[in-house]
């Protein structure tokens, strides 16, 4: 894809986003907003997108098994390489590296890359297979290490704390609305076309409403590049540079995927770091300020890149 033609798919996405952070800078929509819409986009809209995309997709072609496998794979070493570097920078709490893994690692799938697909293929059903992969592996690791060393919060031991945050992880509406998707996919269960056209109504409103939650969270907090610190660069490189690299390296060269996928999965690499990062950072009490930084630079760093990855890999 050229410069003009990447810069093209981008208008969409850049206008809904530049619209949030205008009205937020100009107070014409209050920052506070940012949430409502965000968990519109979060539990309502991108579910009812998901779902209804699986359920009418050949999951066979969704389920690569071997550019999965190069995902994972990528998603390893990457994790590898962030743990020495926090180990080398002189992190040894367990509960900080396992916030900077998921810093540099973990992607913003729901508020950036089901946009961001949708506007540039037309469809964000390749994402689903990363989604689940990220929330049933990547999350479940962040959540033990971090539940584990959480003393003396909430009742009963490790274990049982534990096991209600892996259990509230597995019943988010993002998961459900896509392991619903593939039950009723593979039980050739008949649903109502006006079921599949109110869930396809709903879910073509959560791409400028994601982006627009983003923009106006971004317009009100502003993003003081000046007290950057070296590691917040660092985490921002990785995430924004160093994992779609290593995706690009490890899927295409290790495991032979080319053509849409390998695309796909760079262009997943190279979404920003998730809003949950912040959420986690502030429900363990570990790297607040840390994380909130990361999540914004990263967003805008993350747009910034993507003309130049839509024309390194998109065909």
């Amino acid at each position: 894809m050229g410069g003009a033609a990447a810069l093209e798919k981008l208008v969409p996405v850049l206008l809904a986003f530049g619209g949030g952070v205008l009205l937020a800078r100009r107070k014409t929509v209050p920052p506070e907003a940012s949430k409502a819409f965000a968990d519109y986009a979060f539990l309502f809209a991108v579910p009812c997108y998901l779902f209804g995309n699986i359920y009418a997709s050949d999951l066979a072609a969704l389920f690569d098994w071997r550019a999965i496998g190069g995902y994972a794979a990528t998603a390893a070493v990457a994790v590898l390489c962030v743990v020495l570097g926090a180990v080398a920078y002189g992190i040894r709490e367990p509960r900080a590296i396992a916030l900077r893994v998921m810093a540099g690692v973990q992607v913003n799938t729901a508020y950036f890359a089901v946009p961001v697909f949708i506007t540039v293929f037309g469809t964000a059903a390749p994402i689903f297979p990363v989604l689940l992969f990220q929330v049933c592996v990547l999350s479940l690791v962040v959540i033990a290490i971090m539940e584990l060393g959480r003393a003396g919060a909430g009742a009963g031991g490790p274990g049982s704390r534990l096991a209600r945050a892996v259990r509230a992880s597995l019943v988010t509406p993002l998961v459900l609305a896509c392991n619903a998707g593939i039950l009723f996919n593979l039980l050739s269960v008949h649903l109502p076309k006006v079921v599949l056209d109110g869930a396809a109504f709903v879910g073509d409103s959560a791409s400028p409403v994601a982006l627009f939650a983003l923009g106006l969270h971004l317009g009100g907090t502003g993003l003081g590049l000046r007290d950057t610190t070296r590691e917040e660069m660092a985490l921002i490189a990785v995430k924004c540079l160093g994992f779609p690299l290593l995706a690009w390296l490890v899927c295409g060269a290790l495991f032979g995927v080319r053509g849409d996928w390998l695309a796909y999965l760079v262009l997943i690499a190279a979404m920003p770091t998730p809003q949950n990062l912040f959420i986690f950072a502030q429900r363990y009490d570990v790297g607040v300020g840390l994380s909130a930084s990361v999540v914004i630079k990263s967003s805008v760093v993350s747009i910034l890149l993507l003309p130049l990855w839509l024309q390194t890999v998109v065909p």
